[in-house]
């Protein structure tokens, strides 16, 4: 099997010097876990592995022998596959397709659509997703595209194997199916790169941590290392609290959901989240918590029922009233949802106020610069400067810039959805005091998210959703994983049982 090194690497871009330095050494049959705060270096790392970056200083070696990759094409002729963050996909486009793009199977110079087929039903049986391989891919949520794009790494059949955030939007259950599979890709001598944020899953998966801060080389040491260890190596300081949550005293109802109800998505979701609150919304993927969401902030719309924002019930599929009213959300998809890649730092922090602020019909651009810039250096976003494409930064940097622009806002009531998929723990910790902040203001604040310890840790109460309904809620401080989780299968245990 195949021995892939990055020896003394360094890239530049500009002025800047995003990566150091830097030796990594990934062996067959070991996952090499790669870990490091937003914009520590690690994507430009793999970026290098597979193709995508050249590096400007050091060079890369396979089995010992020096070799330059130029592209991503001849990254996978030598064996290497990667799963991106950022999911590669079309949406319009179906599952199958999706799977072999760039890579047609042909038959007598047609392409053989009933190989696809049979490939790709057996990709998606491989890591157990149940799903018509003629679905559009925009149809699936984020978790399940997450899984056609690791069935789409696994079919190239390599020898490296690269997983930047792969367990991102999968649920447990997904995640341990995933870890079954990098075992036997172990077993077979698949040498693996794995990039996380949950420090949890590194010891599960991994056999050796490289740590990398600021573009730097830190250390490189035993996946079993304790997660102090692990945290104090990545942010250079030791973090006592990673749930700093400060309760308030509840005050007026400023959120109040009343019998919502569409079908086949939401059925008969009725709840109020209070003034200094933070109410977490927990269950399985699919279970309505992202429809909830979008309902409530009008991007979706319902059958019956209502939303009322501090006594004002708002019209159904009306964005533009919802944020108005004071309401923000950080949504599930960042970059297709809450961002425009393609404008600077400094104009998507502003989205959100450049109306509210302007005077006599002209935008206060003086007050906004300033307000955008002091944004920026209190959520320690990394760029170059605010002028800086926002597409450009790391998937964290671009969440902060998404929590930021309501935050300029000062909403009444923000939704979250997933808020610190993608995020590491230190920048975690500074979104979480961004929410404490939100309340201690007398803000409300809903939370959906799939991570059960920021759920507990961060909550005042737990809601629970399974299969579209609302299964049951307690305080934050009676919950544990397992009565969220029996909550969150109550529903669909019920109905299995309706149809034997």
């Amino acid at each position: 099997m195949t021995q892939l090194s990055l020896v003394k690497v360094s890239k530049i871009f500009g002025a800047a010097k995003v990566v150091d330095g830097v030796s990594v050494t990934v062996e067959p049959g070991k996952v090499h876990v790669l870990l490091g705060e937003n914009g520590a270096g690690k994507s430009t790392v793999i970026k290098m592995m597979s193709g995508i970056y050249q590096p400007d200083e050091g060079h890369i070696e396979i089995d010992g022998e020096t070799v330059r990759i130029p592209n991503v094409d001849a990254a996978r002729k030598f064996g290497i596959a990667v799963i991106h963050q950022e999911l590669n996909m079309v949406p319009q486009l179906s599952i199958m397709e999706n799977l072999f793009l760039g890579a047609l199977p042909t038959k007598a110079g047609f392409v053989d659509r009933a190989a696809m087929r049979k490939k790709a039903k057996a990709a998606l049986d491989l890591i157990g997703l149940d799903e018509d391989v003629n679905t559009p891919m925009g149809e699936l949520g984020v978790a399940r595209q997450q899984m056609v794009e690791i069935a789409k790494a696994l079919m190239q059949d390599a020898s490296i194997l690269i997983l930047d955030e792969p367990t991102a939007a999968l649920t447990r259950k997904e995640c341990e199916h995933l870890f079954e599979i990098m075992e036997e890709l172990k077993a077979k001598g698949v040498g693996m790169v794995f990039i996380s944020h949950h420090l949890d899953e590194i010891a599960r998966v991994g056999d050796v941590v490289t740590v990398l801060r600021d573009g730097k080389y830190i250390d490189t040491i035993d996946a079993q290392a304790p997660e102090s260890e692990l945290v104090r190596l990545m942010v250079g300081r030791n973090i006592e609290n990673q749930f700093p949550r400060v309760a308030q005293e509840p005050g007026k109802t400023l959120l109040k959901v009343d019998h919502l109800t569409r079908a086949g998505a939401i059925d008969d979701v009725s709840f109020e989240v209070h003034a200094g609150e933070v109410v977490g919304l927990a269950g399985l993927v699919g279970a309505g918590r992202t429809e909830v969401i979008r309902a409530i902030f009008g991007a979706d719309s319902y059958d019956s029922g209502s939303v009322a924002v501090d006594g004002q019930t708002l019209p159904k599929a009306d964005i533009a009233r919802t944020i108005a009213a004071g309401v923000g959300l950080v949504p599930e998809d960042r970059r297709t949802q809450g961002l425009i890649l393609e404008a600077s730092v400094a104009e998507n922090l502003g989205l959100a106020t450049m109306v509210p602020t302007s005077k006599f019909g002209f935008a206060d651009l003086k007050g906004q610069t300033k307000r955008e810039n002091e944004t920026a250096k209190k959520l320690r976003i990394r760029m170059a400067n605010v002028d800086q494409a926002a597409g450009s930064l790391s998937g964290g940097n671009q969440q902060k810039i998404v929590f930021g622009k309501w935050s300029m806002a000062n909403v009444k009531v923000l939704l979250l959805d997933e808020p610190t998929r993608g995020v590491d723990v230190g920048a975690r910790v500074e979104i979480y005091e961004l929410i404490n902040e939100i309340t201690a203001n007398g803000g409300a604040v809903l939370m959906a998210s799939s991570d059960l310890p920021e759920v507990l840790g961060m909550s005042d109460r737990v809601l629970v959703m399974s299969n579209g309904r609302l299964s049951g809620g307690m305080p934050a401080k009676e919950a544990t994983q397992e009565k969220v989780m029996s909550l969150a299968v109550s529903h669909m245990d019920e109905e299995a049982g309706e149809s034997r």
